[in-house]
């Protein structure tokens, strides 16, 4: 029971000979964010069913059809991984649907050189493959390199390229406004639509739901496509970041996927009770306000669970952790370098499939606007130290 953990924890603190001030001081930070992790994790079990349930009615509606093929969905983002720097009413819960070919296509990922961006865009092209070999073994499909126009479209839905593509490419605004569509006329068939009220809310590289169940706070679901780079953890997402809304046939890379892996891979690992996510969570809320972005923390806590054995993250260690979270930051930014967690890091969980490019790579300085702009290093200073 929680009183037996509490009893536990009090007992085993007191044993361990630490200041009475220091453990009361952690308990009133665990009792103020406790609550906002278990909710956390309750209500992205409640989205993760809900989507869950939403594919298997979209492969019903898409079973005779040349759409993509939409793979079961991952959680990503920090509410899914149980820490948020939103308050509650503004969390959204990110789920990316990983997309495959459909009969009789395939999909080959082209670098976008035509714009410059900070951030890796590719193209999805997508070609047309034979499938006659199927025919001969009686599949009801036809060629669409081999029949007849006139043929395939009296008796075939049209191909991927006649419905969601732009010239040969994949077209992010096409295939979120299409599961927009569908999400708006099947969703009396999903089964909690008796107990949820949705809405689809505008969005033009995605499919964002504001889900309300009677005398309960909204829950904002946001929907991300995404293709996988060969059989890696790191995919292209239909999703824009805050800074760019890439070419519609342009999808970002995104490192979201092996981010989700690598805190699964610590909460298998991690003992009972671990303050990591609290640390996250409260870190999070510290730095409203400040220039350093949730994902600049994100990155900091990643390193220290590689670097900091995981024994040492208990809910009695969680004091020494937030300082330490706060000092590695201070440190990164007094060095004007913080290196991206997915590139050249030899700590990396095996669990975790990288491409051999990432492996090989040069870490990437997060903080290499620091050592171009003075003046936005002293700000980043003054405000760590202020932390």
């Amino acid at each position: 029971s929680s009183d037996e953990e509490e009893s536990s924890y009090t007992e085993s603190e007191e044993s361990e000979g630490e200041d009475p001030s220091d453990r009361d001081l952690a308990r009133i930070y665990e009792r103020r964010i406790q609550w906002s992790v278990h909710k956390l994790a309750h209500r992205r079990r409640v989205v993760e069913e809900l989507v869950h349930d939403l594919l298997n009615v979209s492969h019903e509606h898409f079973l005779n059809s040349f759409f993509p093929v939409l793979q079961p969905a991952i959680g990503v983002g920090s509410a899914c991984e149980g820490w948020s720097p939103q308050e509650e009413n503004d969390v959204v819960y990110c789920m990316l649907v990983p997309l495959k070919p459909p009969c009789g296509h395939t999909f080959h990922l082209e670098l976008d050189t035509a714009e410059e961006m900070p951030q890796k865009g590719m193209c999805v092209c997508v070609e047309l493959v034979c499938t006659c070999p199927g025919e001969q073994l009686g599949s009801n499909t036809l060629c669409f390199l081999h029949h007849r126009k006139e043929e395939l479209v009296r008796n075939q839905e049209p191909s991927l390229l006649e419905t969601l593509c732009t010239g040969p490419y994949l077209d992010a605004q096409k295939t979120a406004l299409w599961f927009q569509k569908f999400v708006t006329s099947a969703w009396e068939e999903v089964l909690q639509s008796h107990h949820y009220s949705m809405k689809v809310l505008p969005s033009t590289r995605s499919c964002k739901l504001k889900l309300k169940k009677a005398h309960r706070k909204p829950l904002l679901v946001e929907i991300i496509f995404g293709v996988q780079q060969g059989d890696s953890d790191i995919f292209l997402s239909s999703q824009p970041t805050d800074a760019l809304v890439p070419p519609s046939t342009t999808w970002l890379e995104t490192y979201a996927v092996a981010e989700a892996m690598f805190f699964q891979h610590i909460s298998r690992q991690a003992p009972r009770h671990s303050c990591y996510l609290k640390c996250l969570q409260l870190c999070a809320r510290i730095l409203v306000g400040t220039g350093f972005s949730p994902y600049t923390l994100k990155t900091v806590v990643m390193h220290l669970l590689t670097l900091i054995p995981l024994a040492g993250w208990g809910r009695r260690d969680f004091l020494l952790r937030l300082d330490d979270v706060m000092q590695y930051l201070r440190c990164c930014v007094e060095e004007k370098r913080l290196d991206h967690f997915f590139f050249g890091n030899e700590d990396m969980p095996e669990e975790i499939s990288l491409p051999t490019a990432f492996q090989m790579a040069q870490p990437i300085n997060l903080f290499q606007n620091l050592v171009e702009d003075p003046d936005a290093h002293a700000k980043a200073l003054c405000e760590a130290n202020n932390l």
